[in-house]
């Protein structure tokens, strides 16, 4: 984990890349964005997992909505019941990344008006208690990645996993592009 002098710095913002030894089905070939991390915790959303729905199967309030057809996936084994709304702009002149996280479906429908967003929802999120996600971290569960933002809407499922685990380097390619199943190696 980056640190700033004597105090860990925020991963919010960053992507968590499940390590490609990681087993847990929960996480295994994961990418999640984390929005908050600080002392208490942190907390984000799988980003790979598309659960092929949209948000019109959610109810009749989405089914008339400019919302209908914003996909839906599983952002995580907490809560899974919650909806997270979160949308995202990359700005092409200079790379900038702004991400909404977690934003009112009224207030979402009037930003996707006034500009391109990719949108996705998300139903439950991924979260670690206090120094919880540090203790992983140092276990080698996660590698920690900036946020190309060029992938986050080409890609999607493990395809997603292995472009941005395989752009860490060449030792991380070979690793990305193993079967799950070493047995089928």
């Amino acid at each position: 984990m980056r640190e700033r002098g004597n105090k860990p710095e925020s991963l919010a913002g960053s992507l968590l890349l499940a390590h490609p030894k990681l087993r847990d089905p929960n996480f295994a070939r994961t990418v999640v964005l984390v929005s908050l991390h600080n002392p208490e915790g942190a907390m984000g959303v799988v980003l790979n997992r598309p659960l092929g729905r949209t948000m019109s199967d959610l109810g009749p309030e989405f089914r008339r909505s400019e919302l209908a057809k914003v996909p839906l996936y599983c952002g995580g084994p907490v809560n899974p019941e919650q909806l997270i709304l979160v949308a995202w702009q990359t700005a092409t002149f200079d790379g900038t990344f702004k991400l909404y996280f977690g934003i009112d479906p009224q207030k979402l429908q009037e930003l996707m008006g006034e500009s391109q967003l990719e949108v996705r929802a998300f139903l439950g999120y991924s979260g670690w208690q206090a120094s919880q996600l540090e203790a992983e971290m140092k276990q080698d569960t996660w590698l920690v990645s900036p946020v190309p933002a060029d992938l986050l809407g080409a890609l999607d499922g493990v395809a997603l996993w292995k472009r941005v685990v395989g752009g860490l380097g060449p030792e991380w390619r070979v690793l990305a592009e193993e079967p799950e199943d070493p047995s089928q190696n």
